[in-house]
């Protein structure tokens, strides 16, 4: 009992004898007004005094953030030069239209961008970016580098069990999980499955895949991950795919209709499993569980004419961020009539800065921030 009390002495005392935030304001007001800054600029404060980085850096100021309601979905996106594979990493404000330039990710300058694989904790605002391959020698990497939105910097992470290139990621009730890719210095696919859990930053293996797939698709559902490896013009033969339940630590078969229909990149909104198409128009598809079949979903046609492959999907809150080539964004508003029961989407576009044109998307991420 002393030492409890001596340590909430010692940390009034710290308070007493600490700066204000703000001169002249109380620091429980000070407080509001920092947490009403949006983001990036709460990071980019920290540098105006020591008392004002103690305060955006203690995790009660994110606790806090988080139970105003004040965090709001941003889009993250892992892009690179197309001559050049330079990486740029870029956050886009879908309310302002504005993007921000996120800090140099910590990796090797000779690396391939599309053999990252990307994950993240939305709520937390948090981006993991996982193994890759290095392009000078050719070898996949078992690198963790996250990002932080609350301190807008990278860190390195525990390394990965398995270094592996071009596979597939996905956050199953708030654990990372890594499936298939390449290995270094072997053709073979992986089998190996591994699991990172954000709470003691420890990465454990998990059940492994009956066959390794190399990397095309993934989405998680409840407490399940997809794998597939997609489809492949003119559909000459059959794609392999996987089901993980994460309660079980168990693999499965995909059902045929889910497998053979997954014709494009994914997108999860409200617990339902959507595709964009990457043949013809880019139609937008739903899967329907209980008759193991796609169905087509109405409203807009996709903005083909604005936007050029390749892509990079994801979604929050009703809405698709889909990202092409130059970096130009559609937006597509999900919502289901009530009458007839069929989804439909209305699309928006947002034409990206010229500056931008050169650049390729290779993975996007949503987190609040």
């Amino acid at each position: 009992m002393a030492d409890l009390s001596e340590n909430k002495e010692e940390k009034a005392g710290e308070k007493q004898g600490a700066e204000p935030l703000i001169p002249g304001l109380p620091d429980e007001v000070a407080e509001l007004c920092l947490l009403y800054l949006p983001y990036p600029h709460q990071a980019l404060v920290r540098s105006v005094s020591s008392s004002w980085n103690r305060a955006i850096t203690d995790p009660a100021f994110l606790v806090s953030k988080r139970s105003l309601s004040l965090s709001l979905p941003y889009m993250f996106v892992l892009a690179f030069h197309k001559s050049t594979a330079r990486i740029q990493w870029q956050a886009l404000d879908p309310r302002s239209s504005r993007w921000f330039v996120l800090p140099p990710m910590p990796c090797p300058k000779t690396v391939c961008p599309p053999a990252f694989a990307c994950a993240s904790l939305p709520r937390q605002g948090r981006l993991l970016v996982l193994g890759g391959m290095r392009s000078d020698t050719e070898t996949s990497m078992d690198s963790t580098f996250i990002y932080r939105s609350s301190t807008n910097q990278w860190s390195n992470g525990p390394p990965m069990l398995t270094p592996r290139s071009f596979f597939a990621t996905g956050n199953v009730k708030g654990k990372i999980i890594a499936v298939g890719g390449s290995g270094s210095g072997t053709g073979d696919a992986i089998t190996a499955v591994e699991c990172y859990s954000p709470e003691n930053g420890k990465w454990v293996p998990a059940a492994k895949m009956r066959t390794g797939l190399a990397r095309y698709d993934s989405a998680v559902v409840g407490n399940r991950m997809y794998v597939t490896e997609g489809w492949t013009w003119p559909f000459m033969f059959s794609p392999r795919a996987g089901v993980y339940d994460a309660d079980k630590d168990t693999w499965q078969e995909m059902s045929s209709g889910m497998r053979e229909g997954w014709t494009g990149l994914s997108v999860v909104l409200d617990g339902r499993l959507f595709v964009i198409s990457e043949h013809g128009d880019c139609p937008m598809k739903v899967y329907a569980p209980d008759l193991d079949t796609w169905e087509y979903v109405g409203g807009d046609r996709f903005p083909r004419e604005a936007m050029q492959r390749p892509f990079a999907v994801n979604g929050v809150e009703g809405r698709v961020y889909v990202v092409s080539s130059g970096l130009n964004v559609a937006i597509g508003s999900v919502y289901k009539e009530a009458d007839d029961g069929v989804f439909r989407v209305k699309w928006q576009v947002m034409v990206a800065p010229k500056a931008f044109q050169d650049f390729a998307p290779s993975n996007c991420q949503v987190l609040y921030a």
